[in-house]
């Protein structure tokens, strides 16, 4: 057995269990997940919940995944991007295209790999052996910046400011269209998909979901904003800004298929990150440069696309 243990984090209360488990774990299917809660696979605080169980602020769910073969997540010498460390957290900034944690069919090549040779397997273990030291995630094809904790400490403290949204999380990207206010926020719940499981949308049922947004740069046919999250849903930025019409240059879930940018993924970059430290109590925010790719739409946009 794989055990791995999630803490419910404000964003996702008032939700059912086994839809709660299929939002974690994407790959596996939700008629899977409810034979697990009813194998007794899924406890809710040490106890058996049925599927439609709902789920509420700091349950402690552990998940006991059968395994045909014995796993283990190994350390990789991959090089990161380290921007701040000491001995109870550590900033990175994870490049475009790097899975933040390993899954069933992906154990290699993620940060987490990375971060344990790095760290020399001193990582919290609060979010089980698949996602040491992971308190919060980004896209696969998001690039920029992410707290991780490293020891159990610092993980539930910085847990703690997630679920109270007192850290400070803004994005740059650049999206299809021009956004006619200078600044705006769209607050707009988010559910799963009703036909796509893979995808998010704006749903009358849906979470509470807010994001605030400011225009930097206006071109012909394209904007680059500045866009601040106030809650943090799963895909919270790309779904709202496909909900009001200017989805993300290079998103295939959201936008269009392709791009004329030769794209790997939507432009989105994870710029400037703020948290209380869980030691010192002291406020602490970092800021990422803008990495190449975007760097480079930048350039062409602004040779070839100016409104002038």
């Amino acid at each position: 057995m794989e055990q791995e243990r999630l803490r419910v984090l404000e964003e996702d209360v008032d939700n059912r269990l086994d839809l709660y488990i299929s939002e974690q774990y994407e790959e596996l299917s939700r008629s899977y997940i409810q034979k697990l809660i009813k194998d007794h696979h899924i406890k809710v605080n040490g106890k058996i919940e049925k599927a439609k169980y709902m789920i509420k602020l700091g349950d402690e769910i552990e998940i006991n995944l059968p395994q045909v073969e014995e796993v283990t997540i190994e350390p990789e010498n991959i090089p990161l991007t380290i921007v701040y460390e000491d001995e109870d957290v550590i900033v990175v900034d994870k490049p475009q295209g790097m899975v933040v944690h390993p899954a069933p069919g992906n154990y290699s090549g993620t940060l987490v790999n990375a971060l344990l040779f790095h760290c020399k397997n001193q990582l919290s273990d609060v979010n089980g052996p698949m996602r040491p030291g992971i308190v919060h995630r980004i896209d696969k094809d998001t690039s920029g910046l992410l707290v991780v904790a490293k020891n159990n400490a610092a993980h539930e403290i910085l847990a703690e400011q997630f679920r109270a949204h007192t850290n400070t999380r803004k994005y740059h990207a650049i999206v299809v269209g021009n956004i006619r206010e200078k600044e705006a926020a769209v607050d707009a719940p988010i559910g799963r998909h009703p036909v796509d499981r893979l995808k998010r949308a704006v749903m009358n049922d849906g979470k509470h979901a807010v994001t605030h947004f400011k225009v930097l740069e206006v071109f012909r046919d394209f904007t680059y904003i500045e866009a601040k999250l106030e809650t943090g849903r799963t895909h919270q930025i790309r779904v709202h800004l496909s909900y009001i019409g200017n989805p993300l240059v290079g998103d295939p879930l959201y936008g269009a298929k392709s791009s004329k940018f030769n794209l790997k993924g939507q432009i989105l970059h994870a710029k400037v990150f703020g948290f209380i430290h869980p030691k010192t109590k002291e406020y602490m925010e970092f800021t990422s440069d803008l990495p190449e790719y975007f760097n480079k739409v930048l350039r062409v946009l602004r040779n070839n696309y100016s409104r002038e």
